[in-house]
């Protein structure tokens, strides 16, 4: 069954490219500039790194209602949830455990220091003007938890509109499970100033988020723990602005900020539903100094703060707060050369209901990098040295070579290492009485080894590109039986993973396809098993058309293999397909009526066991965006 399915994929793929089209679309998303694979600017067809952009002309065209929902379609990407929207929600990135994926907002690591995970289920798809997803380890540019690889979220900063005065625009979405979506803001840009300011608003009534059994049942908790079949539902608020200026010399000066306000209802047995903050803020300074020598300086905040409540009781409260300042200066060398070299420097505290042994811990990170080209050979060396105040020093580096066979063919090889720290819940959460101890102090990071080899291109069709990697993981950090933080043995993940985005006439076709084996290698009864909640493969199709001047429709299809819910591989969660269609009216140059249907055949699935997915589910949206806001 897995062939025939399989077979069908790669045929649809190799169909797309089998006629070559007008080169306007393709060549316009390549020019996209992307920052995050090096930390300086670069073409995206330039980028050596495995990379995916995720633009805001994608955001509406999908008319993706969640960050999950968006990065659900990226290569070697899964996504695990509990129970729907605003519920906790687990990104796993080429296999990596969700505290190894680095995810930014804006140039700010974005995160709790807590759990070590970033809240991606309270960030509004409405104030995203793109997204860049690198594959693969980035610690020797960013520094801790970049195993599996770096998520960037830019928010929308009203650039690409220079000429045009104070321009509004805004959105409303309605429809299954008594869902709601509002969005105003306004956008315009000059010659030297842009900006940016936004609201929105979600809400739905939700479904049940957990069919679990509860403590007293003869088969044994499991899930929740809880027997609670309500809607279980949630509701944000959210608001950005961002501003930049450049002066005359070249200096610009921008400044950001984020916040979401959320709360969540959910099953289980100690809390029940939570409110959530998320906050990003920050401004910086970029000075050319001299015609090869560009200096960036950049202060920021990140919070994640959650309080927690059962009945409507209050139980809990985490609020992390992160403080950043970094300096990158970016040295032109010669044609075709390029060097950087920076500092960053973190403090993360943390204020919680719970007495935990240390609230404080400060992270210093140096780093540099080379890139050059010489005819046909490119290479990027990176290296960076970390010295936090709870693990002490750790050094990652990094190589990329891409020999580039001619203007469209590229064969790339890249190893480097990364790191991942333990959060605060390993090291200093607090002991119960009568317990065994729920945190470590002695943990060290965990420490990974990854080799990729790739081949990309980018014919006048479009683009695609073929990655394999294996990533090898020490010191994993995992409970023991007295569910206490300990050091063990490797973890071994290997991978494949295909991507091509066709533009052939009136039609745009977009697919992607990877195999995983993620394997635990400690010694013990889990030796050989498959990590948690990681699919063994999964494949997605993407096809848009435009039917008139002023219709277009498309069409989605996900498969996604099976995949096991617990270290003992005991609990398997079977795999599935989703089908979707999608339209649009373009009533003129700034209205737009969108509709969706989602999960077109209702089908029944979870991607973590009891924890409860949509069904059938359609929605409409009215949409006024005049230009390129």
């Amino acid at each position: 069954m897995k062939l025939r399915y399989w077979a069908g994929f790669a045929t649809l793929v190799w169909a797309s490219g089998a006629t070559a089209a007008p080169p306007n679309a393709a060549t316009a998303d390549l020019d996209d500039v992307v920052v995050t694979a090096t930390r300086t600017p670069q073409a995206e067809a330039d980028t050596l790194a495995a990379t995916t952009v995720i633009s805001r002309a994608d955001i509406e065209r999908t008319q993706a209602r969640s960050v999950a929902e968006l990065l659900d379609h990226t290569p070697s990407l899964s996504i695990a949830n509990n129970g729907g929207p605003g519920k906790a929600t687990a990104i796993h990135l080429r296999g990596t455990d969700a505290d190894q994926v680095l995810v930014l907002v804006d140039g700010v690591r974005w995160g709790s220091a807590t759990s070590g995970q970033a809240a991606i289920q309270d960030f509004p798809v409405s104030q995203i003007q793109r997204i860049e997803i690198v594959r693969g380890p980035r610690s020797s540019l960013y520094g801790a938890d970049a195993v599996g690889g770096v998520i960037q979220i830019f928010t929308r900063n009203g650039q690409g509109a220079e000429g045009r005065g104070p321009t509004p625009y805004f959105s409303a979405t309605g429809g299954s499970y008594d869902t709601w979506n509002g969005q105003a803001g306004i956008s315009g840009a000059t010659q030297r100033l842009h900006y940016n300011f936004s609201i929105s608003g979600d809400y739905t009534g939700g479904f049940d988020a957990c069919s679990g059994r509860p403590f007293s049942d003869p088969a044994g908790g499991a899930g929740c723990y809880a027997d609670q079949p309500d809607d279980d539902g949630y509701h944000r608020v959210d608001g950005s602005a961002n501003v930049g200026y450049t002066f005359d010399n070249g200096w610009a000066v921008n400044g950001h900020y984020l916040r979401t306000d959320g709360e969540a209802e959910y099953d289980g047995t100690s809390t029940d539903s939570s409110h959530s903050v998320q906050e990003v803020y920050g401004v910086s300074v970029d000075a050319p100094l001299t015609g090869f020598w560009d200096s960036k300086l950049s202060l920021s905040r990140s919070r994640d703060l959650s309080t927690n409540y059962f009945d409507d009781v209050y139980a809990s409260r985490f609020d992390t707060r992160r403080d950043s300042v970094s300096w990158q200066n970016d040295f032109v060398l010669a044609k075709r050369q390029t060097a950087t070299l920076g500092v960053d420097h973190r403090q993360d505290e943390i204020e919680s209901s719970a007495d935990y042994k240390e609230n404080k811990r400060d992270n210093t990170g140096v780093f540099g990098e080379y890139q050059g080209r010489f005819g046909a050979h490119e290479i990027d060396l990176a290296a960076r040295g970390d010295d936090n105040q709870a693990y002490g020093d750790h050094a990652t580096g990094s190589i990329t070579y891409g020999y580039h066979l001619n203007s469209t063919y590229t064969l790339t090889a890249a190893y480097g290492n990364a790191f991942n720290a333990p959060t605060f819940n390993d090291l200093y959460y607090p002991d119960s009485p009568g317990m065994p101890p729920a945190s470590n102090p002695d943990l060290k990071p965990e420490k990974s080894r990854t080799g990729e080899l790739g081949f990309k291109a980018t014919p006048d069709w479009g683009q695609w590109s073929i990655h394999a990697y294996q990533t090898d993981i020490d010191d994993e950090i995992a409970l023991d039986a007295n569910y206490t933080p300990q050091n063990v043995d490797s973890v071994r993940i290997r991978g494949v993973e295909a991507a091509a985005t066709a533009y052939l006439g009136r039609w745009r076709i977009g697919a992607s396809a990877d195999w995983l084996n993620a394997e635990n290698r400690e010694s013990g009864a889990n030796h050989g098993n498959d990590l948690a909640r990681r699919p063994d493969y999964q494949a997605s199709l993407q096809i848009d058309r435009d039917l008139w001047t002023r219709f277009s429709a498309g069409a989605t299809a996900d498969l996604v293999g099976s995949r096991y819910n617990d270290l003992a591989n005991t609990n398997e969660l079977g795999g599935y397909a989703l089908f979707g269609l999608r339209g649009e009216m373009r009533v003129n140059d700034a209205w737009k009526l969108q509709a969706k249907l989602e999960n077109l055949l209702d089908r029944d699935y979870q991607t973590i066991d009891f924890y409860n997915q949509p069904g059938r589910a359609f929605y409409l949206t009215i949409r006024y965006a005049p230009g390129n806001t």
